[in-house]
């Protein structure tokens, strides 16, 4: 049995990942309100924006903590990894609501709609998660939904291109929300990315 550790672990990286977890939530929750709104954007977008600077702002002080510490409550491997991740989440969130603006979008597909609302409930798994982590236990109820949620979005995706090519629809608007749609897909695989090294994180320290 290894011997403990003299020097205390900096414990303040499961406050900034609740922290990360919690802003994520937020921009998806943000996403989702301006895809039900849109055309009438009502802020939204700018709310996007903020939450993505505000991620940054976090991911930015969590390598800079990890750097600056010797020893740490979990792997640094983890630590950035996980960082980056949701980051990488909160990147394709900001660029589905860049693209709605900047493609002109007239009205919202039903089908972009149904994502971001599997985006939002993959985020609030990861978020209860991260809020849990310092325990590294009862986790794998949140990383089990956010693969079942990843499958949803997989089949949301692929029936959603297929609609495209079905109903005779003008070419720059299949390219458009096939872009979109892209995106969308992507966020919510980041979400599983998330999970997975979650799931690295317990077994290492159960």
């Amino acid at each position: 049995m290894p011997l403990p550790s003299l020097v205390p672990k900096d414990r303040v990286f499961f406050d900034l990942f609740s922290e990360a977890g919690q802003n994520t939530l937020r921009a998806a929750r943000m996403l989702q309100a301006m895809l039900e709104s849109w055309p009438d954007d009502q802020g939204y977008a700018r709310e996007v924006l903020l939450a993505e600077q505000e991620g940054d702002r976090i991911t930015h002080d969590i390598i800079q903590r990890l750097n600056a510490t010797f020893v740490t409550p979990l792997d640094r491997e983890d630590i950035y990894g996980l960082a980056t991740t949701l980051d990488d989440v909160l990147d394709y969130i900001e660029e589905t609501a860049d693209f709605l603006g900047l493609y002109k979008i007239e009205a919202p597909m039903a089908q972009a709609q149904e994502m971001a609302k599997v985006l939002v409930a993959s985020c609030e798994q990861l978020a209860a998660a991260l809020d849990d982590l310092r325990n590294f236990k009862d986790l794998e109820k949140y990383w089990i939904e956010i693969h079942r949620l990843e499958n949803d979005g997989d089949r949301l995706s692929r029936d959603a291109v297929a609609s495209l090519f079905a109903n005779g629809t003008d070419p720059m608007v299949v390219i458009r929300w096939k872009d979109i749609f892209g995106v969308l897909e992507r966020a919510i695989d980041a979400t599983e990315s998330v999970a997975h090294i979650l799931e690295g994180i317990v077994i290492k320290n159960a």
